[in-house]
């Protein structure tokens, strides 16, 4: 086992010995409205439906494999963590329709294809190149990958993934990062991805209090539609297609604007 395995098991344990979601920030009032929406926008871009067969890669306490069963596709939902996986199956959600497997993702032996491979903030813990290659074999052929991931360009994730101090102050595992949207794109690309979109998004910060949230998230969509501004944004939205064979029909997902 990789090193940076072992620090994620290690810190999974931690995770679920002292609240994970809300270490996570997902269980305060603004972290609850952020939670439905990442949660809406990684369905709807995967378009999750009954039929659909999806892989769930870090699905954690089960807080967004949740939100995406309740859509009625059939789901693999895979996580390091024997502590976290222990939360997410009391979640009691109906078997078969929902398999938790104990595996580090990069070299699991779970049985594709799926139709869609999705999470959220997972890919920023994994060694990126190797995943993001062993999801495009995954998919079946125009299959779809939609995550949502923390923004590297973000000031206060910056800092959190590169400072130490921070790091263990905040709660990050010692070895994740954050995505830079261009140079994952670029993987993408290399790796045969198609319809390449990573979108910028999310300016509300989960200690909002909640008589701010109205005016906080009214002036973050309008930061998300500018060009420069949204940059900065703490998280991105990622959405690519692994191409079909020529003259093959590709139901294409309605598209979604974070």
């Amino acid at each position: 086992m990789s090193q940076r395995a072992e620090h994620e098991i290690t810190h999974g344990v931690f995770l679920a010995r002292h609240n994970a979601e809300e270490i996570w920030g997902w269980s305060t009032p603004a972290g609850k409205l952020r939670a439905a929406r990442r949660g809406s926008l990684i369905a709807n871009g995967a378009g999750l439906r009954p039929g659909k067969r999806i892989l769930e890669i870090g699905c954690g306490t089960g807080l967004f494999t949740e939100r995406f069963a309740a859509s009625g596709a059939t789901m693999v939902a895979v996580d390091i963590s024997a502590d976290l996986l222990d939360q997410a199956r009391r979640r009691g959600l109906p078997s078969p329709q929902v398999t938790f497997l104990e595996k580090r993702f990069e070299d699991c032996d779970v049985e594709g294809p799926f139709d869609g491979v999705i999470g959220s903030s997972i890919l920023h813990h994994l060694d990126l190149a190797a995943a993001m290659a062993r999801i495009f074999t995954l998919l079946n052929a125009g299959g779809v990958i939609s995550f949502a991931e923390p923004n590297m360009l973000n000031p206060q994730i910056l800092a959190q993934k590169n400072v130490p101090l921070l790091k263990r102050l905040l709660g990050d595992s010692p070895d994740e990062t954050a995505i830079i949207r261009w140079r994952f794109a670029r993987l993408l690309a290399n790796l045969g991805f198609q319809q390449i979109s990573i979108t910028p998004f999310d300016w509300l910060h989960p200690a909002t209090p909640r008589s701010l949230i109205p005016a906080v998230r009214d002036m973050g969509r309008c930061l998300e539609g500018m060009p420069i501004a949204r940059e900065f944004a703490g998280s991105v939205y990622i959405r690519a297609r692994k191409p079909a064979p020529a003259g093959s029909p590709v139901v294409t997902s309605e598209r979604v604007s974070p």
